[in-house]
């Protein structure tokens, strides 16, 4: 459980953020899933991130009721079966007994104005006001945003496992058995050890042309000398390690290696994203737009793949062609926290783009103290996409595709690190991992 001064703070700042005079807000956790097909099994629960940032657990079926007359935020959780704790040894939850909130809701039925706004997961049989949910819902992301200590000390921790996990799979690379498979599971043990209770997200280990895939699942592909190795894994651990049921805050990192020597072209991808990455993490700062960011760095990307024959013109007229995107179909980046994607988004008022440029970028606002974001480029050769006739005849002036073209099958590059944004610079939390192309040395 996080301590009561904590709580209270972030109750305050949800408070201050939500704006409401009358209106109840609620705040469900969610309930397990059962696995399909009748095995008697759910699907491992995770509450919303909303309930467990306000309520310091997680407990299943539990909800938070705010109102804003007297300021006050209750607690409301299930109570405890036999069954719970004679199978899975559960405890009673901190709170008041879930059955006192509908007579919560009665007591203070009638008020002027007055709607239910129901926030996080649904809560059974009460539906609230769905638009104004939806606004309140951006609001208290908002307030979620910027990390308080105990959560930075958790993502910090985080890194630190997850940097332990890539070493390991920096060792697995070298080995001569070496397959995508045997690197996740060497990767995630390592991750176990130094205190990870999950992976944050399904880890991606991409070999060769793989490496090309943007989330691929690691299958039996061997490792041989001269492969490109993408890997994108983040370790998860607890707030409290004592708390099963206590926030957890997961790291998200992504480093490409070659196993042996690296070629000239592993050399000179790898250079142009490590670059490209370099700036983007040096201008995390508060008040940076991260639209403007993204540009800026497939800029960068841009001037590289012109130097390298790919592209040709002007890099900046290139990237407001989205002729960069063929080779940088993502965004930059998102904030990470109680999950991989937490509290990413837009501000409202802003809409995605249906540029093909802008089309994939997970959030669209502006760096603030306290945000903790991946900055991650990269450029790819995929196939389905550099093949196709229509996206040849739309950008056969700004590509060399006969350039291009033994290019594809190497798959791809991508460096990702996690920046805690402050108003002394960015801090990257990652820097401890080896972000250099070479290193998994084959054995003699």
């Amino acid at each position: 459980m996080l301590d009561d001064q904590t709580l209270a703070a972030r109750r305050a700042r949800a408070a201050e953020a939500l704006r409401v005079r009358e209106d109840l807000v609620l705040i469900g956790a969610g309930i397990p899933i059962p696995v399909p097909g009748g095995m008697d099994r759910l699907h491992p629960f995770r509450p919303h991130p909303h309930y467990i940032w306000l309520a310091g657990h997680g407990h299943a079926g539990g909800a938070i009721a705010y109102d804003p007359a007297d300021n006050t935020w209750t607690d409301f959780v299930p109570p405890t079966t036999s069954a719970g704790r004679i199978w899975e040894g559960a405890a009673d939850a901190p709170g008041e007994p879930l059955e006192g909130l509908r007579p919560w809701l009665a007591e203070r039925a009638g008020r002027d104005a007055q709607t239910v706004a129901v926030l996080g997961c649904p809560i059974e049989g009460i539906d609230g006001d769905p638009d104004r949910a939806a606004e309140l819902e951006q609001r208290l992301l908002d307030a979620r945003r910027a990390k308080d200590e105990p959560e930075l000390d958790a993502i910090r921790r985080a890194c630190a496992a997850t940097a332990l996990g890539f070493e390991a799979a920096r060792d697995a690379i070298a080995l001569p058995h070496a397959t995508e498979r045997l690197i996740e599971i060497e990767l995630a043990a390592a991750c176990f050890r130094a205190g990870g209770t999950a992976m944050g997200y399904d880890t991606i280990v991409g070999v060769g042309g793989n490496a090309a895939v943007l989330h691929f699942s690691p299958g039996d592909r061997p490792v041989a000398p001269g492969d490109f190795v993408l890997i994108d894994a983040g370790c998860e651990v607890p707030i409290d390690p004592h708390d099963p049921t206590g926030a957890a805050y997961t790291a998200d990192v992504s480093r490409t290696f070659v196993k042996g020597e690296p070629t000239t072209r592993h050399r000179e991808l790898h250079s142009i994203v490590l670059e490209a990455e370099r700036f983007g993490v040096s201008r995390c700062v508060p008040g940076q737009e991260w639209r403007e960011l993204h540009l800026q760095v497939a800029v960068k990307l841009a001037e590289g793949l012109v130097e390298l024959g790919i592209l040709t013109g002007r890099p900046a007229g290139l990237v407001e062609r989205d002729a960069h995107a063929l080779f940088f179909p993502h965004g930059l980046g998102h904030l990470v926290g109680l999950g991989v994607r937490d509290a990413s988004g837009y501000l409202p008022g802003r809409e995605r783009s249906e540029r093909f440029g802008l089309a994939a970028l997970r959030m669209d606002l502006p760096l603030e103290a306290g945000f903790v974001t991946t900055v991650e480029p990269g450029l790819y050769f995929i196939p389905p996409l550099l093949r196709d006739p229509e996206i040849r005849g739309r950008y056969a002036d700004a590509v060399n595709w006969d350039v291009v073209e033994p290019w594809i099958g190497i798959g791809g590059v991508r460096l990702e690190d996690d920046v805690l944004v402050t108003d002394d610079g960015p801090v990257n939390l990652t820097e401890s991992i080896p972000i250099a192309l070479e290193g998994c040395t084959v054995p003699a």
